[in-house]
């Protein structure tokens, strides 16, 4: 935990109490603290405590005049490696499933890259309770993580579940997720499309976005690998931790992807890299005027099979986007290219795939299936690794 940046958030319960020597603990494991104070947690606990025990100033409004720009909450958002909220109230978890970001808190929550987590704190009732539940699981599908809560005696009086775990506790949830299941390996991840000249001004493209391989890299830097991303031509921001190589058609993409598989832990093919690509590009610009053209194509190389064919290559997962059969065509393509695992995906339907924030996978390998279900690309993302990072382990392999 030596020298992590972990931004915590205390919400308006009895438990911010606890928070106060959940400080204590993390600057002692060698973290950097720093705090944010919704206005309900200031009517249990004043912000100079917090500053007395973290040792840096505390933040509690939105637009803070002394920050660049007036914007605190973007700087926070960019400093944090991590964000733990400890007490997390059923008020804030109901807010940050539905997006608001009406206070500094939830601003910086929905402005961070970082990982969230969220240690609710509340009456067993209000923890039970349907709609609380239904929150929960938003943002769980979301890649948002929850400690807790436990079950006990609480302030009301009344018992169950709700406490929020004690200092102690989110410490041990707090290295384990920063220790990540891939610490120390390495990751190479494609992403986006490519896209295969026609003339000087058109290609051949495709409609995949990027999302869902970037997705993938950011994951596996908050697991802990060293990931290198070789990204297709798309507008998307790098993840943080991440080493990006920008590319455009195939033959690019397998000179580079190929060359760092070689010394690799992990390949992920996630990039929807085109099948064809023109046999003599035109010099010139092709003028309009003829009625009907001929465009002569040649195959494109097979990256990941290339990959998954290398003496003592990585551990290789395929991606396969398909409109029907998904199963049958999955296995096909594991079968064929001889992968270790597929993480298939139905595009074009019910809102999930190319261009979506969505997405549904089923993982299939040699000797099973796992249903990821649907959910963000984030967080999918993060239920794919964490497959991957079992069956290395289970496998030997590297």
């Amino acid at each position: 935990m030596t020298g992590k940046r972990i931004l915590l958030g205390v919400t308006g319960g009895i438990a911010a109490y606890k928070s106060v020597e959940l400080v204590r603990r993390l600057k002692d494991a060698g973290v950097d603290v720093r705090v944010v104070l919704s206005g309900g947690a200031q009517a249990f606990i004043t912000p100079l405590t917090f500053q007395a025990v973290s040792g840096h100033s505390v933040h509690t409004h939105l637009l803070d005049e002394s920050a660049e720009a007036g914007m605190g909450h973007i700087e926070l958002a960019r400093w944090a490696g991590q964000v733990l909220v400890a007490p997390a109230t059923a008020n804030f978890i109901a807010r940050l499933a539905h997006g608001l970001a009406d206070d500094l808190l939830s601003t910086l929550c929905l402005a961070t890259a970082a990982p969230v987590m969220l240690a609710p704190a509340m009456n067993q009732q209000m923890w039970a309770n349907p709609a609380t539940q239904a929150n929960c699981e938003i943002l769980r599908a979301r890649g948002i993580a929850l400690a807790g809560p436990a079950s006990g005696s609480q302030a009301c009086g009344e018992t169950g579940p709700g406490r929020m775990l004690e200092p102690a506790e989110l410490l041990l949830e707090l290295e384990q997720n920063t220790t990540g299941s891939l610490q120390g390996r390495t990751v190479v991840v494609t992403a986006g499309p490519t896209y295969e000249d026609i003339d000087p001004v058109r290609y051949i493209g495709n409609r995949s976005s990027g999302k869902m391989g970037f997705a993938v890299a950011q994951a596996a830097a908050v697991a802990g690998a060293r990931v290198s991303l070789v990204a297709g031509p798309v507008g998307l921001e790098t993840p943080a931790g991440v080493r990006r190589i920008n590319v455009r058609g195939a033959v690019e993409m397998r000179d580079v992807a190929v060359r760092l598989a070689a010394s690799a832990d992990i390949f992920i093919s996630v990039a929807a890299v085109a099948d064809y690509t023109p046999a003599s590009p035109a010099p010139q610009k092709i003028k309009k005027g003829v009625p009907r053209q001929k465009l002569d194509l040649v195959s494109t190389p097979d990256i990941v099979a290339e990959v998954a064919a290398l003496e003592d290559g990585p551990f290789t997962i395929g991606f396969a986007a398909e409109t029907e059969n998904l199963r049958q065509h999955a296995l096909e393509k594991l079968s064929r290219k001889r992968l270790d695992m597929i993480a298939a995906n139905r595009v074009g339907q019910d809102g999930s795939g190319f261009e979506s924030e969505n997405n549904e996978i089923l993982i299939l390998t040699p000797d099973g299936e796992t249903d990821l279900g649907k959910g963000s690309k984030r967080y999918l993302a993060q239920l794919l690794l964490e497959e991957a990072a079992k069956r290395l382990k289970r496998n030997g392999k590297h």
